[in-house]
This record gives structure tokens, C-alpha cells and sequence, in this order.
């Protein structure tokens, strides 16, 4: 018996997976609005996946007759996209822009963090450095450095961007950001952290894939 109700995420007008199922119309709009209200206040999404700039919308389906209205939604351009359903059973009748939370990796713990686990962590105390480095950012305090990685340098300069927003809204005044550096800092940078034992063949990548 198939469910009258299904939430589901769609990455750039393809269904990516379904999110979850129900019988009553309540019970699914309640969830989903959760879900939208919950993506709406992430303060760093997921823009890259699989090396691919994505676009997310979450959206409610019902079950019932083939509805091509609802078939379609409008690009960032304002063109008609059609979305594609596997199961012609069922229309959309709620669709949102969906912000899934994105990750930076703990180097040495092998640890994901959201952006709010990050500040919670490692910036309550104290007087602390975040600077860019490729796809990489430094933490630093005094002379102890902690390495975090991001999918891409894009992702980089987004975190360092939005950590700025966070800590301005909250006036907070222990961080200082360093989103651009110069040759020779880069190169002092470089020489710096594989004196503390980090590989510079991993320093100087420009992307990874392992935040999937």
C-alpha cells in the first residue's frame, strides 16, 4: 500500500532521496514545515557535493492524480524547470529551498563539525586566530595550531565569510580572521605547520571529497 504522504529532497531538480513517508496530511506538513524552518536558520549550507555547485528544495508530495502544474518550479533565472517525478502517482503541493548543514573536518580527530560545534568548541576562550589556507583553515592560539579542512577553497572563503557575520551579530571579540594572505605569509604559513608535523602535500591541495 503506498503512503499518502512523502517528503523529499531534491538536488538540482533530481530527486536525491526520500526523507520520510506518512498516512496523514497533519503529521507530514508538520515535519516538513519543522524541516524548513530548521534549514532556514543554518548559518553555513552545503553548496558543493561530489566536486558539483548543488541547489537543494525539499518538497511534500501527495498522492493522487498526475498534476503537471506542480511539476514545475522556477530557476534562480526565473525559467519553468520541470521536476522529475519516479512515481506519476503523486504531485508536489508544498516546495521549498532546502539548506542542508555543511561540515569542516577536525584534521587530527577525523571529527565533522557544523559551524555552531566549531565556535562552541574552539572559540568560546580565549584569544584565538582563524585564518585560510586553500581548502584549509588554521586555528591558532599562541603556538598551538589545529587544522580543519573544507571540500574546496570556495567553501573555505564562505566559512571564513560567515563565522565573520556570526561573530559580528554576536559580538564576540577574541577571534581574529585572516581570509587573505600574501606569498611570503603563505610561505611562512607553509614552512610553519609542517615544522608542527603536517604534511605539505596535504597543505597544499586546493579540494577534497572526503566531507561527503
Amino acid at each position: 500500500m503506498n503512503d499518502n504522504y512523502i517528503i523529499v529532497l531534491f538536488k538540482n531538480k533530481v530527486k536525491k532521496k526520500i526523507i520520510n513517508k506518512f498516512k496523514t496530511n497533519k503529521k507530514a506538513v508538520q515535519q516538513y514545515e519543522s524541516l524548513v524552518k530548521e534549514s532556514d536558520n543554518t548559518k553555513f549550507y552545503k553548496k558543493y557535493e561530489n566536486g558539483v555547485e548543488s541547489n537543494y528544495e525539499l518538497a511534500l508530495l501527495e498522492l493522487g492524480s498526475k498534476n503537471w502544474d506542480n511539476m514545475y518550479m522556477k530557476d534562480e533565472f526565473g525559467r519553468q524547470i520541470k521536476i522529475e517525478l519516479e512515481d506519476s502517482d503523486y504531485r508536489i503541493i508544498k516546495i521549498n529551498r532546502f539548506y542542508p548543514e555543511e561540515y569542516i573536518l577536525d584534521y587530527e580527530k577525523k571529527k565533522k563539525l557544523s559551524l555552531d560545534e566549531f565556535m562552541k568548541k574552539h572559540l568560546n576562550k580565549g584569544y584565538k586566530m582563524v585564518s585560510k589556507l586553500n581548502n584549509k583553515i588554521i586555528l591558532q592560539e599562541e603556538d598551538n595550531f589545529k587544522l580543519f579542512t573544507l571540500k574546496n577553497v570556495y567553501d573555505s572563503d564562505r566559512f571564513i565569510d560567515t563565522l565573520s557575520e556570526v561573530l559580528i551579530k554576536e559580538n564576540k571579540s577574541n577571534v581574529l580572521l585572516v581570509k587573505d594572505v600574501s606569498t611570503a605569509q603563505r610561505k611562512y604559513l607553509y614552512n610553519l605547520l609542517v615544522e608542527k608535523g603536517y604534511p605539505k602535500s596535504y597543505l597544499l591541495r586546493y579540494s577534497t571529497t572526503h566531507l561527503q
